[in-house]
Order: C-alpha cells, then structure tokens, then sequence
C-alpha cells in the first residue's frame, strides 16, 4: 500500500523561514530510517503558496489565481510517499519524524488499480501501463 503523509503548512513555513540546521540534520536520519527499512518512495518539501498559483476548473473556464494563500492550517510544506503494509504502519512511522511545535502531518492512501473495480477495464489498464513505466523512468 502506498500513502502519502501530507505535512502542513506554518506561520514559518508560508513565510520562507528555512529549517534550520538542527532540524535539517534530524530530518536527514529520519529519511535514511525509512530508506534503509525500503518504506520512503518520494518525499519533498514544498515552497511558501507566494511562489505558486491555483487554477480553478468551472466548465470551459479556466481561472488562474497567483498566491500567496490565506489559511495556512489548510496548506502544505512537504510530503512524502511511502509503500507500508497498513495505514498502521504508516502512523508508526510518521510518529517518529523529528518535528514538534504544533505540526500536523495527514495520512491518505493512494488509489491502487484494483480500488476502480470494473470502471478500469482492462483495456483502460493496458493502456496505463507503459504510461506507469515511462514515468517511473523518468523520476
């Protein structure tokens, strides 16, 4: 099962304020953990919402909305996927991240193939996989 652990946003974080080194240190031993135990797939910290965009889909209509984002408790600073046998395993793992101040971290599954029951068809699956592999090529 892969999910992935979505890490919320912060005062510091939407601001731009760097990690600092400590943390930066404590983060590096925590990915090599879950490296080492073949759990970590992805994982990346993501820029303050002032350097992205939003695009709202209404119909035809496309409206591009520039940050920065109001809400920070609703925002992301980073993520990571991991590949576990249970959302369980996943909550321990997430547990022993080096974070503290009030950080919240999400857990959500991932969407495998056979989630979509019959709506993937088998063609549709045909055509998906040299897609997955492509991609997984490109990473």
């Amino acid at each position: 099962m892969k999910f992935m652990i979505l890490v919320k946003a912060s005062e510091e974080s939407e601001a731009g304020i760097m990690p600092t080194e400590q943390l930066l240190t404590e983060m590096g031993r925590y990915n090599e953990q879950l490296v080492n135990a073949g759990v970590l797939e992805a994982g990346e910290g993501l820029h303050p919402t002032s350097n992205g965009s939003r695009v709202r889909f209404d119909g035809e209509n496309r409206t591009v909305t520039d940050g920065p984002f109001a809400e920070t408790k609703e925002l992301l600073a980073g993520f990571w996927i991991f590949k576990v046998n249970s959302k369980e395993e996943a909550i321990e793992w997430v547990k022993r991240a080096p974070f503290d101040g009030g950080t919240e971290i999400e857990i959500r599954k991932v969407f495998e193939a056979a989630d979509f029951g019959e709506a993937l068809t088998p063609e549709l699956r045909e055509q998906e996989a040299p897609l997955r592999a492509k991609s997984a090529g490109s990473i």
